[in-house]
C-alpha cells in the first residue's frame, strides 16, 4: 500500500507548472513589460508578483537571505513608472534570482496596483480593435 501512495505521488506530480507557484501566496505576472535593476545594473524579469519576483543574471557572488535593492522599471501607457523595493534573496538558479520583497509600504503597493490597472485597461481597450 505504501509503494502505490508513492508511485501515486511521483505519476501526479505537476511537470508543466513551476514547483514553486503552490508555494506562493500572490501570484506571479508575466505579461507587464518591465526591467529591474539592481546595484546600477538593469537585468530582465521573467515574472513578478506583489510577493517578490524572478531576474535573469549573474548571481554568483550573492547569497540566499541577502537582501538586494531592487528598482522595478514599467512601461505603462503614458509614462515609464519606477519601483524601488528592498528584497531578499530567497532563490538562486544557474540564470537568476528568485527575491521575496520586504512588506510593502502603501505608496509601493498602490504604484503595483497602478501596473496591474494599466495593463488590464489596455487589454480591455484592445479586445474593442
Amino acid at each position: 500500500m505504501i509503494s502505490t501512495f508513492k508511485n501515486f505521488k511521483k505519476m501526479n506530480t505537476h511537470t508543466d507548472h513551476n514547483e514553486y507557484d503552490n508555494l506562493r501566496s500572490v501570484p506571479r505576472r508575466k505579461c507587464d513589460q518591465c526591467i529591474s535593476e539592481v546595484d546600477g545594473q538593469n537585468y530582465p524579469v521573467e515574472d513578478w508578483g506583489m510577493g517578490g519576483l524572478k531576474i535573469f543574471g549573474d548571481f554568483r557572488v550573492n547569497q540566499i537571505g541577502q537582501q538586494l535593492s531592487v528598482v522595478m522599471k514599467f512601461r505603462l501607457h503614458d509614462e515609464i513608472l519606477k519601483i524601488p523595493h528592498a528584497a531578499n534573496i530567497v532563490r538562486k538558479t544557474e540564470d537568476g534570482v528568485a527575491l521575496q520583497f520586504e512588506p510593502l509600504t502603501r505608496e509601493v503597493r498602490t504604484k503595483f496596483q497602478k501596473v496591474i490597472d494599466d495593463y488590464n485597461t489596455r487589454e480591455f481597450a484592445g479586445s474593442f480593435a
